[in-house]
């Protein structure tokens, strides 16, 4: 009796801890969402159930004449799915070489790695805006990109160096035998066996960007090439900027291609290590 009875408490006890977290993370997104449905543009007046829910603001940040949120929506989709793309490339082939070779340098170049991962970005914003300048990248999404491209590779290629350790090596050698090319064995066996950390990189190699603040800002300077976190950021810290409501509605929209991005790979994700290592 007593160990249902701890049962019970244990499983009520996990119930109540996931409602509070729940509530946590829901409660903000309440807000934010009621914000933007609120007629006015100051956030003093708007409710999280707003009486007299409108959808104005969407239609504002939507019309060409009056906002340049389309062309911030682009540009974040753009400069987050090329890094996403270069980041996958790089980091796969970078992983692969120190997973599967012996050469000089290996140790000193994952210690490199193991080094600069723990440097933000926003730590070498000198020396980023200065090489950006030299080279002709200020105000360029190339120079942005660029910049994504080289903060992702130190972190992603020591987590899918990992996932790839995992994978049994005979494998390789097997396929060799066979007369299979050093690129055929890494994207016709090892690929495909490693989707699960490809979709993890992929994902989180297009969310930072999408998200970034800090490096938009100061490599971009013209309102057309802002990305939305810049763009939405200048909405309301300009002079007389109190479009509150606005920015609101432009950040529910955000989480848009984030959600679609983490359903389309959700299997992956839920598959683990032993993704793609049955025969077809």
């Amino acid at each position: 009796m007593s160990m249902k009875k701890n049962k019970i408490i244990r499983l009520t006890a996990s119930y109540l801890i996931i409602a509070f977290m729940s509530f946590i993370v829901i409660y903000p997104l309440l807000w934010v969402v009621g914000s933007s449905l609120n007629p006015g543009q100051s956030l003093s007046g708007s409710t999280m159930f707003p009486e007299n829910p409108t959808l104005d603001h969407y239609k504002y940040l939507f019309d060409l004449e009056k906002s340049n949120y389309v062309h911030w929506y682009w540009n974040s989709l753009k400069i987050s799915t090329l890094t996403m793309i270069l980041t996958v490339i790089t980091v796969s082939l970078t992983a692969y070489s120190f997973s599967r070779y012996r050469f000089v340098g290996r140790k000193n170049g994952l210690l490199t790695f193991l080094i600069l991962q723990m440097i933000p970005n926003f730590a070498a914003l000198i020396a980023i805006f200065v090489l950006a300048t030299r080279t002709g990248l200020i105000d360029t999404h190339l120079g942005l990109i660029l910049v994504y491209v080289g903060g992702q590779i130190p972190m992603n290629t020591w987590l899918m160096k990992g996932y790839l350790d995992t994978i049994p090596k005979e494998l390789d050698e097997s396929a060799k035998m066979d007369g299979a090319s050093h690129l055929r064995v890494f994207w016709q066996i090892v690929m495909p066996l490693a989707k699960p950390i490809v979709a993890v990189v992929a994902l989180f190699s297009f969310i930072a960007p999408f998200g970034d603040f800090i490096l938009a800002r100061i490599l971009l300077r013209t309102d057309e090439k802002f990305t939305m976190a810049v763009g939405l950021y200048e909405m309301v810290a300009k002079q007389f900027g109190n479009e509150f409501t606005k920015f609101a509605a432009g950040s529910v929209l955000i989480a848009i291609p984030i959600a679609a991005l983490f359903l389309m790979f959700q299997k992956y994700f839920v598959s683990g290590l032993t993704a793609g290592g049955t025969k077809g």
